[in-house]
């Protein structure tokens, strides 16, 4: 089983993927995944529940009409179904969000 992913990896792993996602590990209902925001972020509700850690960069996160601004280091929790996006960020922002729950759940 894999348990380890460098940041590095992930980089690398994103740099392949087609979209501005790519999933680093997959376990049951549990997926690690680094995100990298196009100029608009487009996400729709997901059924799972999710953790977003900002890994660098900055902006602003919307969820359910609440607005906080971020940066790194900083935790955030969407509940499944939550309407959510990141809003006026920087070029650079760069996140690892963990999907966990009911499996199954569509990443957009």
């Amino acid at each position: 089983m894999r348990f380890h992913v460098s940041f590095a990896e992930s980089l690398r792993q994103l740099q392949k993927s087609d979209d501005d996602f790519a999933v680093l590990f997959e376990h049951g209902s549990m997926r690690g995944i680094i995100f990298a925001p196009d100029e608009i972020d487009g996400q729709e509700p997901h059924i799972q529940d999710e953790i977003y850690l900002v890994m660098q960069g900055s902006g602003e996160f919307e969820m359910e009409g609440k607005v906080v601004t971020v940066g790194v280091g900083d935790f955030l929790f969407v509940p499944a179904g939550a309407a959510h996006r990141f809003r006026n960020f920087t070029a650079d922002l760069l996140l690892w969000v963990i999907f966990y729950g009911e499996e199954g759940g569509e990443i957009e």
